[in-house]
């Protein structure tokens, strides 16, 4: 990829934050393939920050709130892929704790009715481990997961 000197790297990286949230994490992906020094690196994170483009704990909120509702992932997933980012543990637990978890539960409910339409098995309890199997991949908990299938 073509090396951009650091104040088009600044106007370029705002356009990208302002066009969805994100997270300094991908900020600086962006930067490195570009080939931009370390220094500058955390110069443009902060001015970023600063002006409000860069904020990780609005990115881990809105990243909560679209992976629970739209994704269907429970907890555990979402809070792996945000660790995965490089966010702190403070703002993620901040974040979960915004999930309601009746509208949690409800969803994984949904969730494994479909997916119980899918899935072949011999018995119900192979059906019944097939079913656990797929929710806890995606991410939720075993006390969820026996709520849900009752």
């Amino acid at each position: 990829m073509k090396q951009i000197n650091p104040e088009q790297a600044l106007h370029r990286l705002a356009a990208y934050c302002s066009r969805a949230e994100r997270c300094v994490s991908d900020v600086r992906r962006k930067m490195e393939a570009w080939e931009i020094p370390c220094e500058e690196q955390s110069r443009i994170i902060g001015r970023l920050t600063q002006e409000k483009f860069l904020d990780e704990g609005r990115y881990c909120r809105a990243f909560v709130n679209d992976k629970s509702k739209y994704n269907h992932w429970g907890a555990y997933k979402i809070k792996y892929e945000l660790a995965k980012k490089q966010i702190p543990g403070h703002l993620i637990r901040e974040a979960l704790e915004n999930i309601d978890s009746e509208e949690n539960l409800e969803q994984l409910r949904l969730l494994l009715e479909q997916k119980r339409k899918s899935i072949k098995g011999k018995n119900e309890f192979e059906i019944r481990q097939k079913l656990m199997r797929f929710a806890a991949s995606r991410g939720f908990s075993q006390g969820e997961i026996e709520k849900a299938l009752g």
